[in-house]
C-alpha cells in the first residue's frame, strides 16, 4: 500500500528556466532597473601612461666575477682558488660566486685550502678596493696593493667611508704600515668626530689621517700617570702631526710637560672642586666594616654650635668605649668613607641643613626639599686661592643660621679668613627609590 500511494502523488509541475528567471528579476522592488553599464564601467582601452614615461624590461644586474671568469664552471673556479692563480682581488670574486653556488666556507677551505677567515677576508678587502676605483686615486698607489699583503692591509680600513679610506690608504703606503699599524690608524680616524669640543680638538684636521693619529697619541698623554710617559706621547704625535696647527699646539704641550707645568685641564680642574655626593642606603652602616662617629649641629644654631662641639673622642676599656672631651647630645654615625673618615680624626663635624638647595647646585634638579649632612673640617677655616670650595659660614642675611658659599665669592667679598670650616663631604638620607648621584654638570 505504501508503493501505491507513492505511485499516486502528483509531483509539483516545475517551471521553465525563462519563466523562473521572470520571476526572480520582476520581484517586488521600489528600484529601477539599470543596465549593466552603469555599475561598472568597462575601459575600451587600456590606461594610458604619463608623457615621458617609457618601459623599461627587466635587465638582470651584471655579474661580480670578472669577464675572464665568467665561462668557467665550479671545478675550475675552485681549481682557480687552489693554486691562487692571479692577483688576489682578481680571484676573490670567485668566493662569493662559489657560495651562490651552493658551497659554504667550510667546503671551500677542504678544497682550496683557502680558512674562513681568509674567505672573509679577501671578500671585504676586494670590496674595500672597488670602493678606491677612483679617477682621482693613484694608479701608483692602488698597485701598491695588488701584493698578497694588501688584501691584510685593505681589510683594516673597512669601517671609513670613501673619503676617509682613500685618504687612509695613501698614509698606508707612504708610511709603509703593517696590518697592526694600518687598524690603529683606521681606528683614529674614526675616533677623531667624535672628540669633538674636547681640549686640542679644534687644532687638528679630520682630513689629514697623521692628524687624526697625532691626537689619539694627545689624548694618550694626558691620561698617562708619569711625565715620562706624558712627553713619550708628545714627542710621538708630533712626529705624526702633518698640519701646523697641531704641531704648535703639540709643541706647546710639551714644553709644558718638559718644564713640569701643569696643563690647562689640570689648572681648571684644580680651581673648581666638587665637593662629593652621596647618598645613605638603609643597612650600609650595619655592612660597614669600619664606621665615622661624628659629632651634629644644627644649621639654624648658629656658628656657637659649630664651634662649640666636641674636637676630640678616645676609645678607652676594653670595649672600646667611646669618651668625647665634653657632653654633647646629638652624634652620628656614618661609614668610614676616605672624607669622612679623615675628618673625624682632625676634630671634624656633621652640619644637619634641613634644606639642601642651600648648596650652590641647580635648582631645577634638586628642586624638593631634603635634608642634607654637611661634613665640614674646621682645621680648613681660611680660603685658599688655587681651590674654589665650598666653605661653611655664617648666615649674613640672617641673625643665626649658618649657609654654605664657595670660596672665590669669599675672597671677593674679603671674608677669607671668616669661614667656619671647609665642606669634605654631602650626605643625603636614605630614600626607597635611590635616585642618580650628581653630576660635575650639576653644580653651579
Amino acid at each position: 500500500m505504501a508503493i501505491l500511494s507513492l505511485s499516486l502523488q502528483k509531483p509539483t509541475p516545475r517551471l521553465p528556466n525563462h519563466c523562473r528567471f521572470r520571476r526572480r528579476v520582476a520581484s517586488p522592488s521600489n528600484q529601477s532597473l539599470r543596465p549593466i553599464s552603469a555599475i561598472r564601467r568597462i575601459p575600451s582601452a587600456p590606461p594610458t601612461k604619463p608623457p615621458g614615461e617609457l618601459y623599461q624590461p627587466f635587465r638582470p644586474p651584471p655579474s661580480p666575477l670578472p669577464a675572464k671568469y665568467r665561462s668557467l664552471g665550479p671545478a675550475e673556479r675552485l681549481e682557480i682558488l687552489r693554486n691562487r692563480l692571479g692577483l688576489w682581488h682578481e680571484y676573490a670574486p670567485l668566493i662569493s660566486s662559489l657560495s651562490r653556488d651552493g658551497f659554504t666556507p667550510p667546503s671551500i677551505e677542504e678544497i682550496t685550502g683557502i680558512t674562513g677567515v681568509e674567505q672573509n677576508r679577501f671578500a671585504v678587502a676586494s670590496q674595500v678596493r672597488e670602493s678606491l676605483l677612483l679617477p682621482a686615486f693613484p694608479t701608483d698607489i692602488l698597485t701598491f696593493f695588488d701584493a698578497s699583503s694588501g688584501a691584510d692591509l685593505l681589510y683594516e680600513l673597512r669601517l671609513l667611508n670613501a673619503a676617509q679610506r682613500a685618504a687612509a690608504a695613501c698614509h698606508v703606503v707612504h708610511h709603509r704600515l703593517d696590518p697592526k699599524a694600518a687598524q690603529e690608524l683606521a681606528r683614529a680616524i674614526k675616533d677623531f668626530s667624535r672628540r669633538r669640543g674636547e681640549e686640542g680638538w679644534k687644532c687638528f684636521s679630520a682630513a689629514s689621517p697623521g692628524d687624526c693619529l697625532a691626537y689619539l697619541d694627545f689624548r694618550l698623554s694626558r691620561e698617562a700617570i708619569t711625565d715620562g710617559d706624558r712627553v713619550a706621547a708628545l714627542e710621538k704625535a708630533l712626529e705624526e702631526a702633518e698640519s701646523d696647527s697641531a704641531r704648535r699646539r703639540i709643541t706647546e704641550e710639551l714644553e709644558k710637560r718638559r718644564k713640569g707645568e701643569p696643563t690647562e685641564e689640570e689648572m681648571e680642574k684644580a680651581a673648581s672642586a666638587i665637593v662629593p655626593v652621596v647618598r645613605l642606603r638603609y643597612g650600609e652602616v650595619a655592612e660597614a666594616s669600619s664606621v665615622v662617629l661624628l659629632p651634629v649641629c644644627r644649621a639654624e644654631e648658629g656658628g656657637e654650635e659649630v664651634e662649640a662641639a666636641p674636637a676630640l673622642c678616645k676609645l678607652e676599656g676594653a670595649m672600646g668605649v667611646v669618651n668625647a672631651e665634653r657632653r654633647w647630645g646629638r652624634w652620628v654615625v656614618l661609614p668610614g668613607w676616605g672624607p669622612a673618615a679623615e675628618v673625624g680624626k682632625k676634630g671634624g663635624v656633621a652640619v644637619e641643613f634641613l634644606d639642601g638647595r642651600v648648596l650652590p647646585w641647580r635648582k631645577n634638579r634638586w628642586a624638593k626639599e631634603e635634608a642634607v649632612l654637611l661634613i665640614v673640617d674646621r682645621k680648613r677655616n681660611e680660603v685658599e686661592k688655587e681651590v674654589d670650595e665650598l666653605y661653611l659660614v655664617r648666615d649674613w642675611k640672617k641673625e643665626n643660621g649658618l649657609t654654605v658659599e664657595r670660596g672665590k665669592k669669599l675672597l671677593e667679598m674679603g671674608m677669607k679668613t671668616e669661614a667656619l670650616g671647609a665642606v669634605v663631604l654631602v650626605v643625603r638620607p636614605p630614600k626607597e627609590e635611590e635616585d642618580g648621584q650628581l653630576i660635575d654638570d650639576d653644580w653651579e
